[in-house]
C-alpha cells in the first residue's frame, strides 16, 4: 500500500493559507454584519449592475434636491421672520401715533415721533437681513443692500420736503418720493441697492420649481416704510413749531401703518405659499429617496441571520484549525515510536 505524506514545511504553509483565508472570510462576514451591506455587489445583483446604478443615480439626484430644498426653506423662513419683525412694529407704532395726534400733546409728540425714528431704522435693518452673505430682499443682486440706511433715506426726503409748509404738502411730497418709477428720482433710484428681476426659481423637484418674487422693491414694502417715514420725520424737525401740523403727519403715519400692516400680511401669505411648495417637495423626495433606499437594500443588503450562521461557521473552522495546528505542532519522533 502506497502513502501520500506532505513535508512538515508544507503543511505548515497549507495550515497558514488555510488560516488566512478563515480570516479574511471571517473580516468579510464581520463587515457585512457591520454595515448590512454585501462585500461582493456584483454577486449580489448577479453582474447586472444597471438597476443598481439607477438606483444610486435618483438617490443622488434626490440628495441634491434636498440640499436645494433645505436652502430655499432658510431662505423663504428668513424672509418670513424679517417680515414678521416689519409687520409688529408697524402694529405696536400704528395706535400709538394715533393717539399721539389725537391728543396734540408736544411732549407726547415729540416722543412718539422719537419712536417712529427709532423703529424705522430697526425696519430698515430687519429688510436688510441677510444669509450665507445673501441680501434676501435685493432680487438677483444678492452681494448688494437691498435698503439704504435710515439716515440717508430721511436725508433725501428731507431734500424731497424742503419747502413745504403744509402737512399736506409734506404727504404728498414723502407719497411722490415712495412711488416715483425707477429714473423718477424717489426710492428706487435714491434707497433701492437690488435689482429689479426676482431670485431666479429654486429647483426642488423633478421638474419643480418655487418662486420667491418679492423685493424691498415691493409697493407693499415702499408703503409700510412710507408710514414710518412720515412719523420719522417729525422727530427729524419736520414743521418744527406747527404742532397742528406734526399731528396731521402723525395721524397719516398712524393710519398708513395701520393699512400697510393688513397689506404686510397678504405679502407673507405669498412667502408662506412658496415655503409650503418647498416643504412638499422635501417631503415628497424623502418619500421617494426612502422607498428607492429599500429597494436599493433589497439588493445589496446582508441577510442578518445567514451573515451570523456563516460567521458562526467560520469561527468554527477558526477554532478547529488551531486545535489540529496544536495537536501537529507536538509530534516529535519519539512520540511516534513509542
Amino acid at each position: 500500500m502506497h502513502y501520500l505524506s506532505v513535508g512538515d514545511l508544507a503543511q505548515a504553509y497549507q495550515m497558514r493559507r488555510h488560516n488566512a483565508a478563515l480570516q479574511t472570510h471571517l473580516a468579510r462576514l464581520t463587515e457585512e454584519m457591520t454595515t448590512g451591506v454585501r462585500s461582493d455587489l456584483a454577486e449580489a445583483v448577479s453582474g447586472d449592475f444597471r438597476a443598481l446604478a439607477g438606483l444610486d443615480r435618483s438617490l443622488a439626484t434626490l440628495a441634491a434636491y434636498k440640499t436645494a430644498t433645505d436652502e430655499a426653506a432658510l431662505l423663504t423662513q428668513t424672509v418670513q421672520s424679517a417680515l414678521e419683525t416689519v409687520q409688529e412694529l408697524a402694529t405696536d407704532l400704528g395706535p400709538g401715533l394715533l393717539s399721539a395726534a389725537t391728543t396734540g400733546t408736544p411732549t407726547l409728540m415729540d416722543t412718539t415721533a422719537g419712536d417712529a425714528r427709532q423703529k424705522f431704522a430697526s425696519v430698515v435693518s430687519a429688510l436688510n437681513t441677510q444669509v450665507a452673505d445673501r441680501y434676501l430682499l435685493s432680487g438677483t443682486a444678492t452681494d448688494r443692500k437691498p435698503i439704504a440706511d435710515a439716515d440717508s433715506i430721511l436725508s433725501a426726503l428731507g431734500v424731497a420736503t424742503a419747502g413745504q409748509v403744509t402737512a399736506a404738502g409734506v404727504a404728498s411730497a414723502v407719497a411722490a418720493w415712495f412711488d416715483a418709477p425707477s429714473g423718477g428720482g424717489g426710492f428706487l433710484d435714491a434707497a433701492y441697492g437690488g435689482a429689479a428681476a426676482p431670485f431666479a426659481p429654486f429647483g426642488i423637484g423633478a421638474g419643480e420649481s418655487a418662486t420667491m418674487d418679492l423685493t424691498a422693491a415691493d409697493p407693499a414694502i415702499r408703503d409700510l416704510l412710507e408710514g414710518f417715514a412720515l412719523g420719522a420725520l417729525v422727530a427729524e424737525g419736520t414743521l418744527s413749531g406747527d404742532d397742528a401740523g406734526r399731528a396731521v403727519l402723525l395721524r397719516r403715519s398712524g393710519e398708513a401703518l395701520l393699512a400697510a400692516g393688513n397689506d404686510m400680511a397678504a405679502v407673507r401669505a405669498r412667502v408662506g405659499s412658496v415655503e409650503a411648495r418647498i416643504a412638499g417637495a422635501s417631503a415628497r423626495n424623502a418619500a421617494e429617496a426612502s422607498a428607492l433606499q429599500i429597494a436599493r437594500n433589497g439588493l445589496v443588503a446582508a441577510d442578518p441571520y445567514d451573515t451570523a450562521t456563516a460567521i458562526q461557521a467560520v469561527q468554527t473552522q477558526i477554532e478547529t484549525l488551531y486545535t489540529l495546528t496544536a495537536r501537529l505542532s507536538r509530534l516529535s519522533l519519539t512520540d511516534y515510536l513509542g
